[in-house]
């Protein structure tokens, strides 16, 4: 019987049939990484209910499960699952200052196509921030951080979040260029292209992608002065 998912991580292929569970982490079926900041189990992915799953087993890590562009994606707390949908599905998390990243492939409901530029490597070193990128990403993180169950896609506009930090809108599109190309660099798919590009979906991307990837966290809110009110 041929596997009815196969799932791929640095170029190994795990396959897996209906009735079977694979566990992803540290110490699990498909090892990860030995990375002491990984979770020993992390995930599990397995078929119930006519459908993919994939579940998390993890106490805090956030991961994120999107199409192979980042374009489309879903955000999976911990204790919670979300349904496989796409062909491939690409399933991104963090652990320390590395971002790991492996592609499930099967019979889903969707075909998603990515050109190879757009496809991002199984892990990401990702750079060190400066103190004006990482104060640019908390304010776009800021209402996500500060509320949970929020939206991820409810952020300040850049005028909004320009204002909110002292600074030209100018060089607040300055430095969000700055911080989408070095995030892209390092292999982060869905922020490159023109100007024109920097308006909500990028900015999307990159607060779900900073989000997932701690790249700015809770403790990082105490950058900012207090805000007047959120509730904009």
């Amino acid at each position: 019987m041929p596997p009815a998912l196969r799932v791929e991580y640095c170029g190994e292929w795990y396959d897996l049939l209906a009735g079977e569970i694979l566990t992803i982490g540290r110490a699990a079926d498909l090892v990860i990484d030995d990375n002491p900041e990984l979770d020993s189990l992390l995930l599990e992915i397995f078929h119930e209910s006519g459908l993919w799953w994939i579940a998390s087993t993890a106490a805090a890590r956030v991961v994120q499960v999107s199409d192979p562009s980042g374009r489309v994606s879903a955000t999976l707390e911990p204790g919670t699952r979300v349904p496989v949908v796409f062909h491939p599905a690409h399933v991104v998390f963090s652990a320390g200052r590395t971002t790991y990243e492996f592609a499930v492939h099967g019979d889903l409901p969707y075909s998603a196509s990515a050109t190879s530029a757009e496809l991002r490597p199984a892990r990401v070193d990702l750079p060190r921030l400066t103190a004006a990128q990482r104060l640019l990403l908390v304010v776009l993180c800021e209402r996500a951080l500060r509320h949970p169950a929020r939206d991820p896609g409810d952020f300040p506009t850049s005028a909004e979040a320009a204002a909110r930090l002292g600074w030209s809108l100018t060089a607040f599109n300055r430095k969000l260029d700055n911080v989408c190309d070095r995030l892209d660099r390092a292999g982060v798919a869905g922020l490159r292209g023109g100007r024109g590009n920097l308006a909500t979906r990028r900015r999307t991307r990159l607060v779900e992608y900073a989000l997932a990837a701690r790249l700015v966290t809770v403790e990082d809110l105490a950058l900012l002065a207090e805000p007047e009110d959120l509730s904009a």
